[in-house]
C-alpha cells in the first residue's frame, strides 16, 4: 500500500544549482535529452554558498519532499568561500531537519565539475529514488496567506485596546528607550502620535514598528501605564496580514522553523540527545517544557559556538536533584511566542493548540521551563488568545527557590564574581527582578555586583523574536557588555538562552571582540554546579 500511495503522489524536489561549474553539466544533460527526473525542479543560483539555511528550510515549508544543494569542487569555487559555505549551511540544516523529525537525508550536497554531466545525472535520479522510498514530506505545505486589509477601523480598535490615547505625550518612553539612547531615530510616543493620526501607512512608520525591541521599559516609565509593547505586537499583526513585508533576522529561518511546526503530522525528535544519566518518568504529571535551545545550538554552531542545550540539562539536574522525574514531551514544538509577537497569530494559535493537546493527553498538572519566553507564553499568552491551557505553569527558579526554603541545602564555594544580565519577559513583564537575585544571593560567589541599569529598569539584550536586528541593536549589547566588565566582574550570570546568544553575537565583532569577550552562564547552570546537600 505505501508503495501505491506514493506512486501516486506528485512529489518536488528542488534543485538549487550552481551557475558555474555544475551548471554546465547539467546543460549537457540538457543538451542530449538526458533522462532528467521529472520531480526535479531546477533553480539556478550564482553559488552554492548563498544559499542559506532559511532557504533551504523555507523550500520544506513551501512543500518540498527533498532539497539538494548542488554546487563546485571545494577549491574550484569562483567565490573562494562558496563551496565551504554551503558544506555548513547544508550540515546544521540537515541536524534541524533531523530535529524536526523530517529527517535529515532528505537533504543533499553534492559537487560537480563541468565535465560531470553522467555522475550528475546519476545523482538526481538516485536521489528522486530515495526521496520517493522516504515518502512524503510529513510538512503541511505553507498556503497562500490570507490578507484582511481592515483599514482605520481595525487601528483604532488596537489603539483603543492598548489605551494609546491615554499617551501624555510627556516623552518619558523615549527617554528611557533603549534604541533611542543609542543613537536611532526611533521615538515610542511618536509611533503612538502617527498611528493616532491614520499614518500607519507611512515607510518610517513601519520601519519604526518592526525596530521596537518591544522589551518594556517604555511601559515601565509610562505615567499612564500604556501597553506599547502589546500595542506594537498587535500593530504587527495588522500589517502582516495586510501586505507589509516584516523585517525578521537570519532570512526569517525561525519564523519559518515555527510554521513548520505547526504541521500534526511531524513526529520531532526533541529529546533525543539528551543525556542517559538525567531521570525521567513518562508517567509524571509534572512535565518540564524545554523550548527551542537544541535548534539555536545547531543554527550557530558555526558562527557563535553556544550552549543553550546546556541549559535544559542543568535544570533537568536541578530537578533531579530534588528527586523530581519530569514528563518530557517528545514531540515538543515551540511555544510560539516569536511568531505571536512578530505578527502572525493564526501559526501562534495552531502551535499552541498542538501543545496544549498534547500535554492534555499526557495528562500533565503541572509544566515547568526555564526559559523566560516560554514561561510568559504559556501561563499568560495562550490564554490572552484564546487558548486555556488547562495546566499549571511554574519557572523553575520558583520550584528552585522554594525547594531550597524547606533547609539541608547548601552551596559549593564559586571562586567567582559575578553580575547579572535581567531577561525582559522575567524582570519586567512578570515584575519578576527579585526571583533570580535571591537564587543568585544564596550563591557562594567572590562577589555579585549590579550593572548600572538592572532589574526592571535592566537594558534589553539587543533584539526580541527576531525581528529589527540592526546596528543599534549591536550598540545596545557592547553598551551592555561594557557595563558587565565595569563591575569587575568575570562571570555574566544570565536567565534566558537568548540573552546568551545576542550578547555572543556583539563579542564576536572582530575589532571589538577582545574587550567585550566575558563569559557567560546561565543561572540554572550555576546552581546546578554548586548545589549540594548540608
Amino acid at each position: 500500500m505505501p508503495c501505491a500511495l506514493n506512486l501516486m503522489t506528485d512529489f518536488n524536489i528542488i534543485l538549487f544549482m550552481c551557475n558555474w561549474g555544475p551548471h554546465a553539466a547539467y546543460q549537457t544533460l540538457q543538451d542530449t535529452a538526458a533522462r532528467i527526473p521529472d520531480e526535479i525542479k531546477m533553480v539556478r543560483i550564482p553559488c552554492a554558498g548563498r544559499i542559506s539555511k532559511a532557504l533551504l528550510l523555507r523550500s520544506f515549508e513551501m512543500g518540498a519532499h527533498g532539497v539538494a544543494l548542488v554546487g563546485c569542487h571545494p577549491g574550484s569555487c569562483r567565490y573562494g568561500t562558496g563551496s565551504s559555505n554551503a558544506q555548513d549551511h547544508v550540515e546544521d540544516a540537515r541536524g534541524i531537519l533531523e530535529l524536526l523529525g523530517l529527517g535529515k537525508d532528505r537533504l543533499r550536497l553534492a559537487t560537480f565539475l563541468p565535465d560531470e554531466p553522467e555522475r550528475l545525472l546519476s545523482f538526481l535520479q538516485d536521489f528522486t529514488t530515495e526521496i520517493r522510498e522516504m515518502g512524503p514530506s510529513p510538512i503541511a505545505p505553507a498556503g497562500e496567506k490570507t490578507l484582511l486589509i481592515e483599514g482605520n477601523n481595525a487601528i483604532q480598535e488596537i489603539v483603543a485596546a492598548h489605551d494609546v490615547y491615554a499617551c501624555q505625550d510627556c516623552g518619558k518612553c523615549s527617554s528611557a528607550c533603549p534604541l533611542t539612547l543609542a543613537g536611532k531615530p526611533f521615538s515610542p510616543r511618536g509611533i503612538a502620535s502617527e498611528v493616532i493620526a491614520g499614518h500607519i501607512d507611512a515607510p518610517a512608520v513601519q520601519k519604526d514598528i518592526w525596530s521596537c525591541l518591544t522589551c518594556g521599559l517604555c511601559y515601565d516609565r509610562c505615567p499612564s501605564a500604556v501597553d506599547f509593547a502589546g500595542f506594537i505586537r498587535d500593530l504587527r499583526h495588522y500589517l502582516a496580514t495586510s501586505g507589509s513585508n516584516n523585517h525578521t533576522a537570519h532570512g526569517g529561518f525561525f519564523q519559518s522553523l515555527m510554521r513548520t511546526m505547526t504541521s500534526e503530522d511531524l513526529q520531532m525528535r526533541h529529546w533525543e540527545w539528551l543525556p542517559e544519566d538525567i531521570q525521567t518518568d513518562p508517567d509524571s504529571k509534572i512535565l518540564f517544557f524545554g523550548g527551542c535551545a537544541p535548534y539555536f545550538d545547531i543554527f550557530f554552531r558555526t558562527h557563535l559556538g553556544v550552549k543553550t542545550r546546556d541549559i535544559l540539562v542543568d535544570s533537568l539536574r536541578l530537578l533531579n536533584f530534588f528527586d523530581i522525574h519530569p514528563a518530557l514531551l517528545m514531540n515538543e514544538r515551540c511555544c510560539g511566542h516569536d511568531l505571536l509577537w512578530s505578527g502572525d497569530r493564526e501559526n501562534f494559535g495552531k502551535l499552541a493548540q498542538l501543545n496544549v493537546r498534547a500535554l492534555r493527553d499526557m495528562g500533565i498538572e503541572e509544566v515547568i521551563t526555564a526559559c523566560p519566553e516560554c514561561y510568559r507564553t504559556l501561563a499568560r499568552d495562550y490564554p490572552q488568545q484564546g487558548v486555556e491551557p488547562g495546566f499549571k505553569v511554574t519557572h523553575i527558579f520558583d520550584l528552585i527557590e522554594k525547594e531550597i526554603d524547606k533547609g539541608a541545602i547548601s552551596f559549593k564555594e564559586l571562586g567567582r564574581k559575578l553580575t547579572f544580565q535581567d531577561p525582559c519577559r522575567l524582570s519586567r513583564f512578570e515584575n519578576r527582578p527579585d526571583l533570580p537575585r535571591k537564587l543568585i544571593r544564596r550563591l557562594n560567589p567572590v562577589s555579585f555586583d549590579e550593572m548600572p541599569e538592572h532589574g526592571t529598569s535592566a537594558i534589553c539584550c539587543g533584539n526580541s523574536a527576531w525581528v529589527g536586528c540592526d546596528a543599534f541593536s549591536k550598540a545596545l549589547q557592547v553598551k551592555r557588555l561594557r557595563q558587565a566588565h565595569g563591575t569587575g566582574s568575570d562571570l555574566l550570570v544570565t536567565a534566558c538562552p537568548k540573552c546568551q546568544i545576542h550578547l555572543r553575537c556583539a563579542m564576536e565583532d572582530p575589532f571589538l571582540g577582545e574587550e567585550l569577550h566575558m563569559e557567560m552562564m546561565d543561572l540554572a547552570s550555576v546552581l546546578a554546579k554548586t548545589i549540594e546537600w548540608e
